[in-house]
């Protein structure tokens, strides 16, 4: 196995934290990070990692899986992947993709395992939840707390009801800043997503994740107030027709106490009655 500390003297780097570069380089956690994979029987024909950095996690996704496509946007870590790996990649069991993960055309990987660039996790994480594949990826504590909260906790956002929606989510281990060259800023932690079809009905699925994305711009005001106030995010024509026909004591809570499934009832609802029939 790849010594993470040798593979940073050899590529000849430095994390740089204002190009959100923090390498993963205790052996112990990236040693565990696949083993999350493997102890649910996730399939690991095709594993997919996104900011593969010096290769310290990518070494390891080799030996857990079939084959591993690596996407890389730093040119110069690119090319020292090609030429760290460049047995594996001849022999096909690794594939480099170079270029930014919010652009390039994805494999069909079968999960995946990445310690994902903090500043932009969120949009990374919703282009591969929607793929429905098991995911374990690296996040920042406080995000990592939102993607797995409940209902009623301060933590219980827009972010859990849309990432819940496609994937069962557990934080299954916190990672300390030590872990990292340089360290972060904060501390870190491992999500598993086991994707899942949510226990609820939905028709429109853009429009309901829009729907909680606007009730949850206006968390201080009841639901009756946050759907008033927010057409020009929700689409709705007539947000009045949807507060008429909806359950009133649901549009007295705040968005933070109401539950996925209650959350895509009322978009059922707004669907049904909020826009004008030309539509």
């Amino acid at each position: 196995m790849r010594d993470p500390d040798g593979l940073l003297a050899r590529a000849g780097v430095r994390g740089n934290p204002d190009r959100d570069q923090h390498f993963l380089v205790d052996d112990r956690v990236l040693d565990r990070l696949p083993t999350y994979l493997t102890e649910i029987d996730a399939d690991t024909s095709h594993i997919l990692e996104i900011g593969a950095g010096t290769g310290a996690l990518t070494d390891r996704l080799l030996e857990a899986g079939d084959r591993v496509t690596a996407v890389e946007r730093d040119p110069a870590l690119a090319e020292f992947l090609r030429e760290e790996f460049a047995d594996e990649i001849a022999d096909g069991r690794l594939i480099l993709l170079e270029g930014d993960a919010l652009d390039v055309d994805l494999p069909d990987f079968s999960a995946s395992v990445s310690n994902l660039p903090y500043g932009v996790s969120s949009e990374i994480t919703f282009r591969l939840l929607p793929e429905k594949r098991p995911l374990v990826l690296m996040f920042q504590m406080e995000f990592a707390e939102r993607m797995v909260a409940e209902p009623g906790t301060s933590e219980y956002g827009r972010l859990s009801v849309s990432t819940q929606h496609y994937a069962d989510v557990e934080l299954v281990e916190p990672v300390p800043k030590e872990a990292f060259s340089p360290p972060p800023a904060v501390e870190s932690a491992v999500v598993r997503a086991i994707p899942r079809n949510p226990d609820y009905e939905v028709d429109d699925e853009a429009f309901f994740l829009r729907f909680v994305k606007a009730l949850f711009t206006q968390r201080r005001k009841t639901i009756r107030n946050a759907i008033r106030n927010t057409p020009h995010i929700s689409g709705l024509d007539d947000p009045d027709a949807v507060v008429d026909a909806a359950d009133e004591e649901l549009l007295s809570k705040r968005a933070g106490a109401v539950t996925p499934v209650e959350f895509a009832a009322l978009a059922s609802l707004a669907a049904d009655v909020g826009f004008d029939e030309h539509e």
